[in-house]
């Protein structure tokens, strides 16, 4: 099952347009990067962030969210937002983390 397009405007509408944003197809699903740093993505059952290991705590006390574990191990700095709970107050404070972590990072 491919990503959702539908999850994917929402996060385009959520990013914005901001200079350096860019987009590429990775992890079977759709990934947002700053500069060559990774922001956030669509996968097949939802969203996914870059928050960086120190937000990481606060990202999992928001509604919904989990730690992203692709292959059953959980990914330090990456948290996950099931379609189904990614209201616009946490996809907002989601996106606001993991832009500041991206922005945090060299570019590439």
């Amino acid at each position: 099952m491919p990503y959702s397009e539908t999850l994917a405007n929402t996060l385009r509408d959520d990013l914005g347009t901001a200079p350096g944003m860019a987009e590429k197809k990775m992890f079977g699903g759709l990934c947002f990067l700053l500069h060559g740093n990774m922001v956030c993505g669509v996968t097949r059952t939802g969203l996914m962030y870059r928050v960086g290991k120190a937000a990481e705590p606060d990202a999992l006390t928001l509604p919904g969210v989990a730690p992203l574990s692709f292959t059953g191990k959980p990914m330090g700095g990456l948290v996950e937002l099931a379609a189904e709970d990614a209201s616009d107050a946490t996809r907002i404070a989601l996106t606001t983390m993991a832009l500041a972590y991206a922005a945090s990072l060299p570019r590439k």
